[in-house]
């Protein structure tokens, strides 16, 4: 009853949020990208890409997901990796590899269409050599949003894949136990994209792209709350020197989510990771 409960609601809270969001505005030209280079492409090996973000000069934040096969839930060989800061029709700012790859060590991945690992579906990538551009500075990352706080959202997907896109206006929709649902618009590729919210404005990372779901139809975007997990990850990255932390086993603390949410009219809410 709570799951539908808080459904019905989050479907009344779309519609209006909908109204008011803003389209995908693709970044092509050096003007439009200008203060966005710090998000760029996770290339992986020649099979996927994910989106991620410079958080400091040595360090990229994007999803946990991201650093598994979806076919064999295994891990990919960190040297799988690389970063092309502000990619754009066909070149970068910055290109790098990638030396290690740390997911949360509350993390398990379950498969693509899994809602369990979704309070904890963020990593981090050490670059092979930091970026240390003026006009790639890395951003902040900031506090948890609250329903109805506006944020926005960069991202690559399977179908713009060679330049970003912005959405400048979308809705924080409400929270999920240790996640929160957006109205922001994504699609595959855009896995650990980052979410901002603009404070005193400057934009600031308050979650990444961890899942979109259709509810009723509509299309919603899922991502952690990110606050407290983030700063668990940045603690457990500091004090692990292993190259790839292999972490495809529960630690029991998962909240309890389940993969399909009841919906108003009998619907339910259909999970993928982007």
């Amino acid at each position: 009853m709570r799951a539908i409960l808080f459904v019905a609601g989050l479907l009344t809270m779309v519609s209006v949020a909908y109204a008011q969001d803003s389209g995908l505005e693709p970044l092509r030209t050096s003007d439009e990208t200008r203060g966005w280079e710090a998000v760029g492409r996770v290339d992986i090996g020649d099979v996927a890409f994910c989106t991620g973000t410079l958080i400091t000069p040595e360090l990229v934040l994007t999803a946990a997901h991201c650093l598994y096969d979806k076919n064999t839930h295994r891990p990919y060989a960190t040297n799988d990796f690389k970063f092309l800061a502000g990619w754009r029709e066909g070149r970068a700012v910055a290109y790098r590899g990638v030396k290690r790859a740390f997911a949360h060590p509350s993390y398990r991945y379950d498969g693509p269409e899994s809602m369990y690992g979704v309070p904890y579906d963020l990593a981090l990538l050490e670059l092979d050599q930091p970026i240390r551009l003026a006009s790639i500075p890395p951003f902040a990352t900031g506090s948890d949003p609250l329903a109805g706080d506006k944020v926005e959202v960069v991202s690559y997907a399977f179908d713009r894949s060679e330049a970003p896109s912005l959405q400048e206006v979308c809705h924080v929709l409400g929270p999920q136990p240790g996640m929160t649902v957006f109205s922001c618009s994504v699609d595959f590729g855009s896995s650990g994209a980052p979410i901002f919210k603009v404070v005193d404005g400057k934009p600031e990372i308050v979650s990444v792209v961890s899942s979109k779901a259709e509810m009723n139809g509509v299309r919603v975007a899922i991502g952690p709350q990110m606050e407290l997990p983030l700063a668990e990850l940045r603690a457990a990255f500091s004090q692990s020197g292993t190259s790839f932390r292999n972490v495809a086993v529960s630690t029991g603390k998962l909240p309890q989510i389940t993969t399909t949410v009841p919906a108003a009219g009998g619907a339910s809410a259909k999970f993928l990771k982007p």
